[in-house]
Order: C-alpha cells, then sequence, then structure tokens
C-alpha cells in the first residue's frame, strides 16, 4: 500500500526518484517480507452489527503493524554508500600527440571502461585498468571517435567519410561522405547525428546510407552552426547543439530543437558542446571552463544556476570549432585534455613537389597560415592565433609584428613592403589592416564593418585586395576592396553558396577560389572565373578540392584536397582551357577547417612552403572515476 501510495503521488518530488529505488523496495517486500502480523489468538468474528465497534481496533492493528513494518524495513535496507573520488593521469608515450584542433579528441565507453583517444597517427583504445594502449586497426588519420549506445562499435571521421570499427576487430566500414566535421553522436534508435562546418546538422543510419540535413542554418535569423558536436536527448525527438553568430564564440547559445516540429528553445546563452548527464545536470563550455546546471529534461530548461566545475580543459575555439574535449560514462567516470598539457608545436617545412621535406630553421611554434613574401626571402606567420611574426629565412631570426588584440591571416602586397592581415583591434569583429613589413609605424585599418573580414589575395598591381566577409544573413561571400577613390568595398561573388580561397592570377585577369557548389552536403570544389569579370566560372579540380594558389607563371594551379597536393595545367590564350588535376603529393600536412590557406607556393613553383606538427612531447588525458558523486554534491539538483 505504501509503495503504491507513493508511486501515485501527485508531487513528483514525493514519487520514487528512480526506479532503482523502487526495484529495491519492491525486492524488500518480496523477500524479507513486509511481514505485518495480526493477532492470531482465537476471536470471535464481529457479528455484521459489530464490525462498526470492530475498526478501530483493526485499523490500529494495521496502523501498529505498518509502523512496525517501517522500522522493519529502515533496519533491513541496504546501506547508501558514496563511492570515492579518485583521479589519475594518462600520459601517451612520447612522439604520439592528441589530435585538438577539430573534433573530439577522448571518449569514454558507456560502461566507463574503455578510453579511446585519437592522436596524429589514428585511433588508440585502452582499458581503464590497464597501463598500455593499443592502436585500432583501420583507423589511420582518424578524428572525433564516438562509441555506440550498447559500447560495441566506435565511430569516427577520416578521409573525409564517417566510418565505424568494431570493438571486438575487423575492418573498418565507411557509412558516407562527411567533409569538414565537427563531431557526431549514436543515438539509442541507431541513428548518427554530425555537424558539419558552416552546413548544419545531419543524420544517417549507424547502418550506412544517404546523410540527411536536419537542421540547416536559417541565414534571416542570423545562424551559423555545425562547428561543435551535437547530441540526441535521451527518450527524446530533440537534438542539442550550439549555434554561433558571426564566428563570435562568446556569443554562442546552446539551443534544443525539436525534430518533427521545428520547435527550438534557447537552453544557454555564451556556451558551446553541451552534453546532458544523467545525473539530470547539462554540462557545458565556456571557453577552457566547464559549467553544469540543474536541467529538466521534460521541458527542455535549465532549472538552476550554472555553476563551475571543472577548469583548464581543452577547447578548440581558437581552430574556429567549439570542441571541447571531454567526455564522460554511464557510472559515472569523467575523461578531458587538460589545457597546457599539449601546445600546438609544428614546424614550418619545405615540401618538394614529390612530398620530400625539408624543415626550416625556425624554432617549433604553434604555426598558422603562413605566407611567402614576393621574393621568397621571408614568411609571414601566425602564432598560436594571436600574433603576427616574420621569418626571415636568410637571417634565420624570427620577429613580433603585431603586438596586440587577435591578429591573423597575414599576406603580403605585391611590392613585399606591407603584410595584410584580419585584427581585432578595432571591435570584437575582425577587421582589414595593414602594417609595414619592417614593424615601423602604425597598422592602419583597411575595412570598417561589424562584420568579421578574412584577406585572401592582392591584385598583382596591388590596387585590388579579395577578402572574404562573414556576414551573418548569409554564407562566406568574396568581396573586393579597391584602394583608390573611397575604398568601398565590392562583392565579387555574392550567392547563396559557400565560397573562400580566392586567389588573383599573376596577370590579374582570372580569380580562383573554392565554392560548395550544390551550397550543401558536398565538398568543396575549385573554379576560375574572369577577373573583374563578366564570365562564366570554369571547374578546376574533380572531386573535390580548395585553397587553389597559383604558380608565378601563370601556367599552373594548385589546390589541395584532404591530404593531397594536385596541380593542374591552365592556358589563357587564346582562350582559358585547364588540363586534367595531377597527384603530386599525398602527405598529412596542418590544414584549416574552414579551408583557409594553409600553404604557400616558392616563386619557382617547385617547393610548397606547408606546417608540419612537431612529433615531440608528450600529451595527457586526466581521468576522474565517480565523478558524478563530485557533480551532485557541487550542483546539487531538487
Amino acid at each position: 500500500d505504501r509503495v503504491v501510495k507513493r508511486c501515485l503521488a501527485k508531487d513528483k518530488e514525493e514519487r520514487w526518484q528512480t526506479a532503482y529505488d523502487l526495484w529495491h523496495e519492491l525486492n524488500w517486500i518480496t523477500e524479507d517480507g513486509s511481514q505485518t502480523v495480526l493477532p492470531t489468538a482465537a476471536a470471535p468474528i464481529p457479528t455484521r452489527t459489530g464490525w462498526r465497534r470492530a475498526i478501530p481496533l483493526v485499523l490500529a492493528g494495521l496502523v501498529v503493524g505498518a509502523i512496525i513494518s517501517g522500522i522493519a524495513v529502515w533496519n533491513l535496507r541496504p546501506s547508501v554508500t558514496i563511492q570515492a573520488v579518485a583521479r589519475f593521469r594518462v600520459a601517451l608515450p612520447p612522439g604520439e600527440l592528441l589530435t585538438v584542433e577539430h573534433d573530439p579528441a577522448v571518449v569514454l565507453s558507456p560502461d566507463g571502461t574503455r578510453l579511446v583517444y585519437a592522436t596524429s597517427e589514428q585511433l588508440y583504445l585502452r582499458a581503464i585498468e590497464s597501463v598500455e594502449a593499443t592502436p585500432i586497426a583501420g583507423t589511420e588519420g582518424a578524428v572525433g571517435p564516438f562509441f555506440s549506445p550498447d559500447g560495441q562499435w566506435v565511430g569516427f571521421f577520416a578521409d573525409e567519410k564517417l566510418k565505424k570499427v568494431s570493438m571486438s576487430g575487423g575492418s573498418a566500414v565507411t557509412l558516407c561522405d562527411a567533409p569538414n566535421t565537427s563531431g557526431a553522436s549514436w543515438g539509442p534508435d541507431n541513428t548518427i547525428v554530425f555537424g558539419l562546418v558552416g552546413e548544419g546538422i545531419w543524420q544517417v543510419s549507424a547502418t550506412g546510407g544517404t546523410p540527411q540535413v536536419v537542421i540547416r542554418p536559417d541565414p534571416e535569423k542570423h545562424e551559423v552552426y555545425g562547428n561543435s558536436p551535437p547530441e540526441l536527448l535521451p527518450g527524446t525527438k530533440e537534438i542539442l547543439f550550439t549555434v554561433v553568430t558571426g564566428g563570435n564564440w562568446e556569443e554562442a547559445q546552446i539551443v534544443v530543437e525539436q525534430l518533427e516540429t521545428g520547435e527550438r528553445k534557447v537552453v544557454i546563452e555564451g556556451g558551446m558542446h553541451a552534453r546532458y548527464v544523467p545525473t539530470g545536470h547539462l554540462v557545458y563550455a565556456q571557453a577552457n571552463t566547464l559549467m553544469a546546471a540543474p536541467f529538466d529534461l521534460g521541458r527542455m530548461e535549465v532549472s538552476g544556476v550554472p555553476v563551475p566545475v571543472v577548469d583548464d580543459v581543452m577547447n578548440s575555439w581558437a581552430y574556429s570549432t567549439g570542441v571541447a574535449h571531454f567526455s564522460f560514462s554511464m557510472n559515472g567516470s569523467f575523461v578531458y585534455v587538460p589545457l597546457g598539457e599539449q601546445e600546438a608545436e609544428r614546424r614550418l617545412v619545405w615540401v618538394n613537389r614529390q612530398g620530400a621535406v625539408e624543415p626550416l630553421a625556425a624554432p617549433p611554434r604553434p604555426y598558422d597560415n603562413p605566407h611567402l613574401s614576393p621574393d621568397g626571402r621571408q614568411v609571414a606567420v601566425t602564432i598560436q592565433e594571436t600574433d603576427v611574426y616574420i621569418w626571415d629565412i636568410s637571417r634565420s631570426t624570427l620577429t613580433r609584428l603585431t603586438f596586440e588584440a587577435n591578429n591573423v591571416l597575414p599576406i603580403w602586397t605585391p611590392d613585399g613592403k606591407r603584410v595584410t592581415f584580419g585584427s581585432t583591434r578595432a571591435g570584437q569583429n575582425r577587421n582589414l589592416f595593414w602594417k609595414p613589413a619592417d614593424g615601423s609605424g602604425v597598422a592602419e585599418r583597411l575595412t570598417t564593418s561589424e562584420y568579421i573580414h578574412n584577406p585572401l589575395s592582392w591584385s598583382p598591381d596591388g590596387q585590388m585586395l579579395a577578402f572574404i566577409e562573414l556576414h551573418p544573413t548569409n554564407l562566406p561571400d568574396i568581396l573586393v576592396l579597391p584602394l583608390e577613390g573611397e575604398r568601398k568595398p565590392r562583392p565579387f561573388l555574392q550567392t547563396p553558396l559557400n565560397e573562400g580561397g580566392a586567389m588573383f592570377s599573376p596577370d590579374g585577369r582570372w580569380l580562383a577560389y573554392h565554392s560548395y557548389a550544390s551550397g550543401g552536403f558536398t565538398a568543396p570544389d575549385v573554379y576560375v572565373q574572369p577577373f573583374p569579370g563578366p564570365g562564366e566560372k570554369r571547374q578546376i579540380s574533380t572531386g573535390g578540392g580548395a585553397e587553389p594558389v597559383w604558380n608565378s607563371n601563370g601556367r599552373e594551379l594548385f589546390y589541395r584536397n584532404g591530404d593531397k597536393m594536385l596541380a593542374v595545367d591552365i592556358t589563357t590564350e587564346p582562350s582559358f582551357t585547364a588540363g586534367t588535376p595531377r597527384l603530386l603529393f599525398d602527405e598529412r600536412f596542418e590544414r584549416d577547417p574552414a579551408n583557409r590557406r594553409y600553404y604557400d607556393v616558392s616563386p619557382d613553383g617547385q617547393r610548397f612552403l606547408m606546417v608540419e606538427a612537431a612529433e615531440t612531447g608528450t600529451a595527457q588525458i586526466n581521468v576522474v572515476l565517480n565523478w558524478f558523486e563530485e557533480l551532485k554534491q557541487r550542483v546539487p539538483v531538487q
């Protein structure tokens, strides 16, 4: 009677909180007996007229029996044991580095017994009680591992494909195409949802097939997403994901959207990469801190004040993806990559047309987006997505060029006297600036806009600057800025498609760029179009390509497709023709998730300046056992 009444209580807080608690109570009744024993001595059965006088006695006996039963329940029920929270570190062997730029690098199995992590080479599997990890066959170049709900499979991304591999062994299975991903989750209905950077949220059956878009950014609502892993919430038809406006992660929103109705609710302002915890919490990232708040799964809303729970968690927001590197199991274990344990130490290298590598003398640093001066003697490069430096190849000196705000994506003017870059020194969103390459003078502002501007290429006469504008109401567009007159930007390609990588030809008559031709679930391709126009575009790549760069002779165009470097012969007289793409080399060098140019070509067209990850040092993963106990104490759920 007590069990049933508690099940039917109107106030949900008075009901059993878990099926586990109810099971224990029912188990006690059947095994130990709620054995309320009424008096057994012979007593006359009341006559019909005597029942009214007997009722109080019977009720009193029941009450006394209930009290005795209650005491018995209290004494016989199992004691509640709070598991001790334990912490330890997993150090990767020397020469192995976690891949933290784009997709989640670590994941725990649902039962908490196995850890899978992604290195620069492949995926590794380690049992929690073991001291060694073993490579998972067929996962070379893999990123973003995630477990199936039963823990029997691990999904991952490699070669611009979504794949899975059985934990029992065997070959990896390709499920579908998946370029520019940011992580995935595997739902209990055998559906996998994953984000594509700038393209939205997609889903595919875990058995494979053609992926379908389920949530696409709405330009009218200023939405940009697909940069942070989505999650199918348990027992619902709703997806938890991150929405970013104009690339500004400080203003990111965590939202829930109902797949059947399209109804959306903002759950958290100023957060990213959220995950629902079975303790009734929502855990998410704010920069390098994990926050937690009570979360009502029925109402899809936070029901308390968010509290910081883990500091110094590696976050890839600096790489234009809102991926925080953490994972937890259903039994309460927790893993994360600590901030600062892995610096993105990289080397600047020369790579010849056959793929042979020759390191420059530049010291290892977190290099990004290197660009050669027109004479090939200096390199402008970003370090740690913060400041622009100049590496003098002949003198072997590294000189800092910028000293305030964030400064990225440097390119040289054709005369080699200035370096142009994107900077936040005049506001939150990046605009275009240039500064004398010798460090003299101050940075001069070239564009004034509320939108993000990224420089791409100067025309050979130095009078036109091609750049990208990240406008909140549409996908990236290519604009040009004339230096003469009012310096008012004008669009060159302003379409519903995602375009970028614009590069002027050496004669200034053509503009090469990459574009997502269908505007949907595709890899980009490289195109060439007359400048300033008119004229139709010509497709150069076959099977995908991005980051085009011209040979200085104007008769060859280079581009990348994944790790492949390809070249195409170009003829412009008497008319424009392009040859068949040919592979130069297929080697793993650093790339930008947004396909921003990550290499350059020497003036003679025989070598490529690229960024190679330095194989030095170790990486670390922090493990916390029974973390849920700590979470519940720090952030109580009512």
